[in-house]
């Protein structure tokens, strides 16, 4: 992607809940931060300008553009990490890094989603792609050209909650092979007749981009790594985007504190912030988010 459209595409993006995240983080003077879905920048720009400690964050996104961008953006000060969050906080536990801040965004930003060469957006047509990392082999044309019925149907049902999920992995064997997004929504379409709010593919893309990307085993996995990087006293807020991903999230977290000797945090949220009225009528994708923030607390107890 070349430079103006870069520009172009971070103009695009809009970042949620921004006011709720800095009021839930807190970002202080001299604070390291850790941005795991850095995007094209919108959180952090405003965490850096609190903190004034650019050389103390690491900024993550496992997408090429993104990291273009967020290079332009922010030149030299943060480390810069291309690659999936779970992997980057691997590589910085082994390294011995501990934050201030911790945060992760998991929504799909805009520009991946209004990009019909990016194969995540049933408006447009595009080649069937819904890569995050598009070094990654596997696509979504592999997910729906190969998987038997059996295995389309369960990721439906699991990641998508499509009530018809037999009958629609029974209508993508029928009708395969597929190169296209709109190849795929026209068949899903037919599955539910009449007219619709919702383009009634919505659910199926969905299950299909969570299964390319991994996206709930790699949240699951993450989660305990991102509590042993907070610093004693450090914050971690997340952001979720469909009941699925903020079930684990809250799951975590009530395992994880709770008024009890051996809890590891506390609640700073109880029930997920959503956006307000104001914000949604500017940046509609945040009708869905949903965050929750939680502080590490500072005495560590043995166990």
């Amino acid at each position: 992607m070349h430079q103006n459209q870069n520009n172009n595409t971070n103009k695009l993006h809009i970042p949620v809940l921004l006011s709720e995240v800095l009021a839930q983080l807190s970002p202080q003077a001299g604070d390291s931060y850790l941005d795991l879905t850095a995007g094209y920048g919108g959180h952090a720009s405003e965490v850096l300008a609190a903190t004034g400690q650019p050389e103390q964050a690491v900024l993550v996104d496992r997408d090429e553009n993104a990291v273009t961008v967020l290079r332009q953006k922010f030149g030299n000060g943060p480390t810069i990490m291309q690659t999936d969050f779970l992997t980057a906080s691997r590589q910085l536990l082994e390294q011995g890094r501990t934050f201030d801040l911790i945060l992760a965004d998991l929504g799909v930003s805009s520009p991946h989603l209004n990009e019909a060469q990016r194969g995540f957006t049933i408006s447009q047509d595009g080649p069937l792609d819904m890569r995050m990392d598009q070094t990654q082999a596997l696509t979504a044309a592999d997910v729906v050209n190969t998987y038997d019925e059996a295995q389309l149907a369960d990721i439906l049902a699991r990641y998508g909650e499509e009530p018809k999920a037999r009958a629609i992995a029974r209508r993508i064997v029928e009708h395969r092979p597929y190169q296209t997004t709109t190849q795929l929504a026209e068949v899903v379409e037919a599955a539910w007749p009449g007219r619709s709010r919702v383009h009634p593919a919505t659910r199926t893309f969905q299950a299909i981009r969570i299964a390319v990307n991994d996206e709930l085993g790699l949240l699951e996995r993450s989660l305990p790594l991102w509590v042993e990087l907070l610093k004693p006293g450090g914050r971690l807020a997340v952001i979720t985007f469909h009941s699925l991903e903020d079930r684990i999230v809250k799951k975590f977290l009530k395992e994880l504190t709770g008024n009890r000797y051996d809890a590891v945090l506390h609640d700073l949220t109880h029930r997920p912030i959503t956006a307000s009225p104001q914000e949604l009528v500017f940046n509609p994708r945040s009708r869905s988010a949903k965050l929750r923030a939680a502080v590490k607390i500072k005495i560590e107890r043995e166990r």
